[in-house]
């Protein structure tokens, strides 16, 4: 994982800003079980806990955390379906 401000290119957003925790992350879980294997979604989320969240449940899932950004508001957390 590494945060940055580039733009990892993402097949589909998920956009949970204004969402408390854990609700990104199970937005992000939901839309990670419709895609299909090596999709890249961005999730949009304000909540301070998901880059920690969504980094511990790509770990136990066996998904991967391409990118964070912190882009001043909200984060831009990139995850590949594995």
């Amino acid at each position: 994982m590494t945060t940055n401000q580039s733009h990892t290119e993402a097949d589909t957003t998920v956009d949970a800003r204004g969402a408390t925790c854990p609700g990104p992350l199970m937005d992000l879980i939901s839309e990670v079980r419709a895609v299909g294997t090596g999709s890249v979604i961005a999730l949009l989320s304000d909540a301070e806990e998901s880059p920690s969240e969504v980094q511990e449940w790509a770990d136990e899932s066996g998904n991967e955390v391409l990118d964070i950004a912190d882009e001043g508001d909200h984060y831009r957390i990139h995850v590949k379906k594995l």
